[in-house]
């Protein structure tokens, strides 16, 4: 569905991947021999996930709402889509570099409009759908955002946020909004312009500002796609999986592990949306759903185990936290319900993971 298909980068970065995936629970020989793909050139939507989606009708994306209506996207679906995303963002003037507010929440066009934004070689700013207009004034303002993606319920906090960007509302057309929803008619080939640099940036992050005021983070075509390596082989992701992370759209965890890893490794990205955490009925969609692989933080894990977790038939075979190491007790708990145990990791907005026990690793509980 594209003029690029495989590229010697594809090759590279599939012969590294293919590496970690044989000594997924080899980690000496993981590290004594693996090496970092090193291309000039790489588009990782174009030379590695529209290459594994050509023809291929497994599930890319499996979203479950609260009223238990759900909606399946297969890697070829996802393909196509994100090349009609791509031809009308290019025909409402999105042009390579350009920046690119992205405040939706979980919901098919999130992962069709980073696609599209990466094949066009524009520049994400994931946001928060719970931003408001001061924040998003200096997103637009620091950013330089040349145009915004939003859910139309959140059109009205950029009544105050000066500048000229171009207005893009999912879920209807607005005043001054143009609607997403007219994508849809657009060619399903995608021509792509230009060759993309593997140093280009691809993603800038605004950190969450904890101690000051936050700080943008660039990340390039190499920096998190190829990153991200290192975050699937610390999960243990294998081809086929239904992995499952809990994370909010807009931090750098959510592409960590709902799109970046998932999809190194041909697996779906499974995600069950809620206003309010429920273990029962999670753990009944991670039953139904045949979760194979689970990242939670330490606060999910501490909410799980007030549960019954012996509801859960089949547990994951990996599962993982992350964001601060977890406590013995919980680990333990954990592991005599399900039979399987938690492995930390931990990373940065500037990073991708940086430490983490992964499969096979000897562990010392409570720390990495």
């Amino acid at each position: 569905m594209t003029a690029q298909g495989a590229t010697g980068a594809t090759e590279r970065f599939r012969a590294a991947r293919d590496f970690l995936l044989q000594h997924r629970e080899d980690y000496g020989a993981a590290y004594e021999g693996f090496a970092w793909p090193r291309s000039d050139r790489f588009n990782w939507a174009l030379e590695w996930f529209d290459v594994i989606a050509e023809g291929n009708d497994r599930t890319a994306l499996h979203l479950v709402e609260e009223d238990g209506s759900e909606t399946k996207v297969s890697f070829a679906e996802m393909s196509a889509r994100s090349n009609r995303v791509a031809n009308w963002l290019r025909a409402q003037g999105v042009r390579p570099g350009d920046r690119i507010i992205v405040m939706l929440g979980n919901q098919v066009e999130l992962w069709e409009t980073v696609l599209a934004a990466m094949k066009l070689r524009a520049v994400v700013i994931p946001a928060t759908p719970l931003l408001g207009p001061a924040d998003l004034r200096d997103r637009v303002d620091r950013g330089r955002a040349r145009h915004v993606v939003v859910r139309a319920e959140d059109a009205a906090k950029f009544d105050d946020v000066p500048g000229e960007y171009t207005r893009i509302a999912v879920g209807g057309d607005g005043v001054g909004w143009l609607g997403y929803e007219h994508a849809a008619r657009e060619s399903e080939v995608f021509e792509p312009e230009g060759v993309t640099l593997a140093d280009d940036t691809l993603m800038l992050y605004f950190t969450s500002g904890t101690t000051a005021r936050p700080k943008l983070v660039e990340h390039t075509h190499t920096s998190y796609p190829v990153g991200h390596l290192s975050t699937m082989y610390w999960i243990g992701l294998k081809p086929g999986d239904v992995h499952l992370n809990i994370s909010s759209p807009g931090w750098a965890k959510h592409a960590w592990s709902n799109l970046f890893a998932p999809w190194n490794a041909e697996a779906t990205v499974f995600i069950h949306n809620y206003t309010r955490f429920d273990p029962a009925r999670l753990m009944d969609e991670m039953e139904r759903n045949g979760v194979t692989s689970f990242c939670a933080p330490p606060t999910v894990w501490r909410m799980l185990i007030q549960a019954d977790l012996s509801q859960l038939k089949t547990p994951p075979r990996e599962v993982v936290a992350a964001g601060e190491p977890l406590n013995p007790e919980v680990i333990e708990s954990v592991r005599r319900a399900w039979g399987v145990t938690i492995r930390d990791g931990f990373g940065q907005t500037e990073t991708a993971v940086q430490v983490s026990n992964s499969p096979g690793q000897r562990l010392k509980e409570g720390s990495m």
